[in-house]
């Protein structure tokens, strides 16, 4: 498949419209499974928790032993390398720094008929973090979704994750212990959301679920939407690399590949207005992949999904980058903060040569939690409000009531709302 193409050809416009609506996602019709699980979950509780976990997860568990305390936690984590530790909780500091600059102030003031308003702002009282299992660990999905929980003030945040080989990995034991993660519970999939969402003799229900997952937790999350709140309907992560002809293709090649290697289905795309840089960069990709222990996985992504995009200048490669509304967004090219009032739609921006997006899932400090498939186009990343409300204050006199009380008698009136009417009428009669 040819990786370049270029916005000076004529079939370019359809080029980009196929990109654009090519479907990363799986396509494998998962909701009436995924609804029988939560509904088990729902109506039966533990049981059906600890046989859906045990089926799915390949585990032998039983209701006395998938839940981890904070002594378990502390225990498991002993051994880990000194080294490892360091790095969590550096990544674990510049996260909450981050965060704690995002703290809101209450507001209340005094309007010209004496009234005060304002609104105040209280965190959620429980959050669950989804972790997935598998192949590879993620401490950093930990620190990521449960800092800012904690920065915001949620009292109580538990995660669940599912045993891989019998076992959770000890970094991500220990970045849970590092947030305040008291409790654990050692499930996965559909079953660890429902039991999250609805709550089981042996799960206490929560506020908010967040965090990445399967199609199936994906899913999950999105039948139990409104019952309680999700982070954001995830899809396969993605980048775009807006690039000048100063740019090393081999770092540039290495940027890509990095987004490549999460996800057969991540999609990575270079943006340049150097066709020498372009043609550079289709032949170094796959020298790197060579040699990179993830190579199957990140050959599928750029096979399927990578691009490189030739434009004519910076204004058509910004043009270009907002209807993509990618989950990250790169600027190699001189002077990047010059050229921020052209971006519209990204979930978070590297600024500069020096900014690669892996330090952005590691220590950078933003959450790492960001809008896919062109869904920055209407929402952010995770942070501190999304583990808040904002509660409107209200307090009018006497004097205001009567001020304005007329207008919303006659608005009321107007909607057919009499009682509505009347609860405003009788204080403005009573002697």
């Amino acid at each position: 498949m040819n990786k370049i193409i270029n916005t000076s050809n004529s079939g370019f416009q359809q080029e980009f419209e196929n990109l654009l609506n090519t479907n990363r996602s799986d396509d494998k019709d998962v909701k009436d499974v995924v609804a029988k699980i939560i509904n088990d979950v729902r109506t039966k509780g533990d049981d059906a928790l600890i046989e859906y976990t045990n089926q799915l997860d390949r585990n032998e568990l039983s209701k006395s032993n998938f839940i981890l305390d904070e002594t378990t936690i502390n225990n498991q984590t002993d051994g880990l390398p000194e080294k490892i530790c360091k790095a969590i909780q550096t990544a674990a500091d510049r996260v909450r720094i981050y965060h704690e600059k995002q703290l809101p102030q209450d507001l209340s003031f005094n309007d010209d008929l004496k009234s005060t308003l304002g609104y105040m702002w209280k965190p959620l009282e429980t959050a669950g973090i989804y972790v997935p299992g598998g192949t590879a660990s993620y401490p950093s999905t930990v620190l990521m979704n449960a800092i800012p929980a904690m920065v915001a003030g949620v009292k109580d945040i538990v995660m669940a994750t599912p045993l891989t080989d019998g076992q959770i990995n000890p970094s991500v034991l220990y970045a849970a212990k590092i947030v305040g993660i008291k409790k654990i519970y050692c499930m996965g999939g559909s079953q660890a959301v429902a039991a999250m969402a609805y709550g089981t003799k042996s799960v206490a229900p929560v506020n908010k679920i967040v965090g990445p997952g399967n199609i199936y937790v994906a899913e999950a999350k999105r039948q139990v939407s409104g019952f309680v709140g999700i982070d954001m309907f995830a899809g396969p992560s993605e980048i775009v690399i807006i690039s000048d002809q100063n740019s090393d293709p081999k770092i540039i090649s290495a940027d890509l590949i990095a987004q490549s290697e999460h996800d057969k289905s991540a999609q990575s795309i270079l943006i340049t207005t150097d066709q020498a840089l372009a043609e550079a960069v289709e032949k170094e990709v796959p020298s790197q992949l060579e040699s990179l222990p993830r190579k199957e996985i990140a050959s599928a992504s750029w096979d399927s999904n990578g691009k490189i995009i030739v434009v004519r200048d910076l204004k058509e490669a910004f043009d270009i980058s907002n209807q993509l509304a990618p989950e990250h967004l790169e600027l190699a090219i001189d002077n990047a903060r010059d050229f921020l009032k052209y971006i519209v739609n990204a979930g978070a921006v590297f600024l500069g040569r020096n900014t690669p997006e892996a330090l952005g899932d590691y220590v950078a400090g933003p959450s790492h939690v960001l809008p896919t498939s062109r869904s920055a186009k209407f929402s952010s990343g995770l942070s501190v409000f999304d583990f808040l409300k904002k509660i409107s204050l209200v307090e009018f006199t006497k004097e205001g009531i009567e001020e304005i009380g007329n207008s919303a008698m006659t608005i009321a009136d107007n909607e057919g709302l009499d009682g509505h009417s009347r609860s405003i009428e009788y204080r403005l009669t009573k002697k």
